[in-house]
Formats: C-alpha cells, structure tokens, sequence
C-alpha cells in the first residue's frame, strides 16, 4: 500500500521506518512544522510531576531545565522514548491527553505539589483545565509553537493521480489542516476513496462525513498500525 504520513518531520522517522518495514511506501505530507520558541524558562518549583503529551515538548526543553529529578509523565511511547533519551525519570500513561488527565486524577494528590505541564502553543485537549478542575495547581509552560503546512506537497500529486491508498492521521487540528488542503485543491473527490485512518473519534470527526474514515481501537501507534493492515485487507 501507498500511505501518507502526515506527521511533523521530527516525528515521522521512526513511523516510516516501520511502514517500510512492513512492505508499504511512504508519501511525506508533513502537516505542522515544529518550531521551539526562544527564551523560554521553566519555573524552579518543587514538582510533584511533569505532564507531557507529545515528544515535541521534550525535543524543545531548554538547556539548564532542571526537570531531571521530577518524575514525568507521558502519554505513550514515543513520548516517553524522547523523555528517557532527554535523561529524564519518565513513565507514560493514558494514551492520549484524556487518557493521562485521569491517570493524574486517580492516583496523584492535589495537596502533594504543583503539576508542570508542558506543550506547544495549540493543543488536542485541555490538560490544564481538567486538571485545574480537579482541584491541582497545573502550570502550563508554552515550549514550541507548530505552524500548518501552506500545501499537499507530494501528496497532491499522489492524490489526483489516485496513488494513495491511505492516510495516518493523528489530531484533530492536522485532520483539519489535511481537510483544507485537500478541498483547497480541488481533491475531495479524490480524497473521499481514500482511506482516512485516525488515532481517535476527535481526528475522524474534523474529516467530511462522505470521507472514508476508521478510528484505532485506542490512541496509540500500535493500534493505528494495526487498523492500517486490517484495512490493507479490504483495499
């Protein structure tokens, strides 16, 4: 199968590693480009623990962070993978933003400290407001911002030859930007009999109801690469 990958450059190595690996070939369609914001300093507060939800925001710590004592929390594995790389007394939990808000709310204390929460300036959900919600004093610390791609790309191309056979999708905000393209190019059509692959319900819904769309048993890479061969299967 020919797939498009829609992950930030930074994130789409390992994932075309292994869709090669599995016999497919891959159609970078980068849809955000991570940019870690300048001047950026962590509070030096006694941390109960550290919530990260994407990699990204381990990629884009400053130097002299500070955070290496604190136990931080992750939401999956390729997070946690740039957490313990970075040196960091990582754990992942959760899944998704949703996943990890309630692993914090079922088994950490508000009493126990402040919550760091870092991410970029857009995110899937609201980390801080659950949290707040529940009672934690959550700092959010804005580290990177991740500009929309202004075109298809490669894919474009692919899409009006009708060489594409599937789509990864892994947010809401990049199902939308993959949307605007695609119909700012004239590739509904197109685009339509192409199988849409998404991480979660969330991603599927920012997608046109007449699109070909399947959502993964839970939101992690393994299972959307599970969905990618039982679609494999019916294309």
């Amino acid at each position: 199968m020919r797939i498009a990958v829609t992950r930030p450059e930074e994130d789409a190595g390992p994932l075309t590693a292994k869709l090669s690996a599995m016999g497919h070939e891959v159609v970078m369609a980068p849809l955000l480009t991570i940019t870690p914001r300048e001047g950026v300093s962590i509070p030096a507060l006694p941390w109960q623990a550290v919530a990260v939800t994407s990699a990204n925001g381990i990629r884009a710590l400053p130097a002299g962070h500070g955070l290496t004592q604190f136990r931080v929390l992750t939401v999956g594995p390729q997070s946690l993978k740039a957490a313990t790389a970075a040196g960091l007394r990582a754990e992942a939990h959760g899944g998704d933003v949703n996943g990890l808000a309630a692993f914090i709310r079922n088994n950490l204390d508000p009493k126990a400290g402040p919550i760091l929460y870092l991410s970029g300036a857009e995110t899937a959900g609201d980390l801080h407001g659950q949290l707040a919600a529940a009672g934690f004093d959550c700092h959010r610390v804005v580290l990177y911002d991740a500009a929309p791609a202004e075109t298809l790309g490669a894919a474009e191309t692919a899409l009006h030859a009708g060489t594409i056979d599937a789509v990864l999708l892994y947010s809401p905000r990049s199902a939308k930007i993959w949307r605007g393209l695609v119909e700012g190019a004239g590739l509904g059509a197109e685009a339509a009999r192409v199988a849409h692959l998404c991480l979660s319900r969330n991603v599927a819904a920012a997608l046109p109801e007449d699109w070909n769309s399947a959502v993964s048993e839970s939101p992690d890479e393994a299972a959307i690469l599970r969905l990618l061969e039982q679609s494999g299967r019916t294309l």
